[in-house]
């Protein structure tokens, strides 16, 4: 989850694809060859990126592509994922801190796992039952700790006031005696009690960071969102600058024998924010100096298409891989209150001018749900029947039953400053005016969900999102999204940027939830899935691909379920020589 949110993806019938409960087991389809083998460590390798990473706090964490190199370089969790591009593999969880993956006893409902010895934080201090307790704390601090995966607190088995837990987090420590029965310790051992059974809950722990151990002398709060404390094979040197980014050198304190799972291949490993699209291919393309040594996880510009395709050199270096990710558009329901206008622009959504905008095929097809085709008792959702390209007329007439004022005036924001995403906004515009609306594009160029996640972002009418499934099932794709009782807090509307509020689909989330397996989960969950469509809760974009380059010198490159379907920090490496 970007988001583009999701956490976990996996590799599937040449593709990197949600992780939920997928098929297949190939690796993932290129129009290169990857990197060149080599297991040499030594070097560095140099990440270039747009976009600043919004938080690097584990608890606070929720962006895909951060949640895959925070695991890789620094936090480590109880269980892991490995290092496979095979997908049975690269999709079950092996131990990392603890010892194995885990006893559940009452059906699911009570978890515990055993720490390792010698595990150490970067100062050569041990890791203990307490840290893991205590990092699990922080994400209940919901007016501190926002951002990161909120929907985990519901299972724990505290009670509920006002729709929320009682326990608030490890600062004002309201509820802490509910907390403290809830995750025990003894000596090296961590017990979680759920309220409901939670069978893949090592999924999630190894998909999130959400239970990522964090040292309370080390915590900050709110003024910790780049205050990086490693318990991995690298630590920061300096300190992370927003926009900038940060380098990573070795931590004398990780110790290779204990940790078998991470390569941890360069010396050093430099992030640098900030470029734009064009000039991160530019570079890829070019192929020189330091970018020899250089991996992205921005898509090719559809502008640079023809010199990668055309260079048999270039083109070696690209791949081309389904992405875990559908993108979507939806309504804020604190402004946008009319069914027939959330109607007409459903009608008028013109996806295929979006995709064509963005790249094309090269940058995904049309979607039918939010959901990701690939997910378990996936059906397509029946309310969106529109053509690809819209259908104006039909919705200006929805426009016209709305007994609105026309021109209609909404206000899109968007993930903007690249002209792919610019003119994708332009595209959604041109059919929406046709309409009846009279859209005003609000652009967003630094961070982007911090915005839209603020209930107090009155100026929005229609936002972008993107969202990959966390772990295999669609119960990490629509209950994350819309369910209110997670969601929505004074401070943060969690994952439910349009300020969706349903009984109804509340009643369906808690019916999913108590299904015994997901097949029987997705029958219902499909069912949600018509209810929001019949609400206008989100209009589906596109189910998106990866059309990645790296330099010559990068060793080992590979995208894995781990990884999100980005480049793979814990194989990567660079030639030396």
């Amino acid at each position: 989850m970007i988001t583009r949110n999701g956490a976990l993806t996996l590799l599937a019938a040449g593709s990197v694809l949600a992780m939920a409960a997928c098929s297949g087991t190939t690796a993932p389809s290129s129009s290169g060859s990857g990197g060149a083998a080599g297991t040499a460590k030594g070097g560095t390798l140099y990440y270039l990126t747009k976009r600043s990473a919004e938080h690097l706090d584990p608890q606070r964490t929720y962006i895909g592509r951060d949640l895959a190199n925070e695991n890789r370089l620094f936090y480590r969790d109880l269980v892991s994922f490995p290092i496979e591009t095979d997908v049975k593999k690269g999709t079950t969880p092996v131990p990392d801190l603890a010892t194995d993956t885990g006893t559940s006893t009452e059906g699911g409902k009570v978890w515990s796992f055993t720490l390792k010895d010698g595990v150490k934080w970067q100062d050569g201090k041990p890791i203990t039952c307490e840290d893991l307790k205590y990092g699990f704390s922080r994400g209940f601090a919901t007016d501190v700790i926002t951002g990161g995966p909120n929907y985990a607190l519901a299972y724990l088995d505290v009670p509920n006031k006002n729709g929320l837990p009682v326990y608030n987090g490890p600062y004002k420590k309201a509820g802490q005696a509910e907390f403290d029965k809830a995750v025990t310790c003894e000596g090296k051992k961590i017990t979680y009690h759920f309220n409901k059974p939670w069978a893949d809950f090592p999924l999630a722990i190894a998909s999130l960071r959400s239970f990522a151990p964090y040292r309370a002398d080390q915590d900050k709060g709110d003024q910790s969102n780049y205050a990086i404390f490693s318990d991995g094979p690298y630590m920061i040197q300096g300190t992370w600058k927003k926009g900038v980014g940060g380098t990573f050198v070795r931590n004398p304190n990780w110790d290779p024998k204990e940790d078998t799972l991470r390569k941890a291949l360069p010396d050093k490993i430099v992030f640098i924010e900030g470029l734009t699209e064009e000039i991160i291919a530019q570079r890829l393309i070019a192929d020189s100096g330091n970018d020899k040594y250089a991996v992205t996880d921005r898509n090719v510009p559809p502008a640079f298409y023809s010199q990668v395709d055309s260079n048999p050199a270039v083109k070696a270096r690209s791949t081309l891989v389904d992405a875990p990710f559908v993108d979507y558009v939806l309504p804020n329901f604190n402004r946008v209150k009319n069914l027939k206008v959330r109607e007409a622009l459903k009608m008028s959504t013109d996806r295929q001018g979006y995709i064509t905008a963005r790249g094309g095929d090269k940058y995904g097809r049309p979607a039918k749900s939010i959901v990701n085709p690939v997910l378990i008792g996936y059906k397509d959702n029946p309310n969106f029947t529109a053509p690809p390209t819209g259908d104006p007329a039909a919705a200006k007439q929805l426009l016209q039953q709305a007994g609105v004022p026309m021109p209609y005036p909404i206000t899109y924001t968007y993930q903007g400053g690249t002209p792919a995403s610019d003119n994708s906004a332009a595209a959604l515009k041109a059919g929406w005016d046709k309409a009846g609306f009279k859209v005003t594009l609000d652009a967003l160029t630094d961070t982007y969900y911090d915005v839209i996640q603020n209930p107090s972002n009155n100026k929005s009418d229609v936002m972008w999102g993107g969202w990959g499934a966390d772990w295999p099932t669609q119960a990490t794709v629509t209950p994350p999204l819309f369910d209110a009782r997670i969601n929505l807090t004074p401070k943060s509307n969690g994952q439910d940027y349009g300020n969706y509020s349903s009984d109804a689909a509340n009643k369906l989330i808690d019916e999913a939830a108590a299904k015994p397996d997901v097949q029987s989960a997705a029958a219902v969950l499909n069912k949600l899935d018509d209810l929001l469509g019949q609400d206008v809760a989100y209009v589906p974009l596109s189910v998106d691909r990866f059309f990645f380059l790296h330099g010559s010198g990068v060793t080992n490159y590979m995208q894995t379920p781990a990884s999100n379907g980005y480049p793979e920090l814990g194989s990567i490496g660079v030639k030396t020589k």
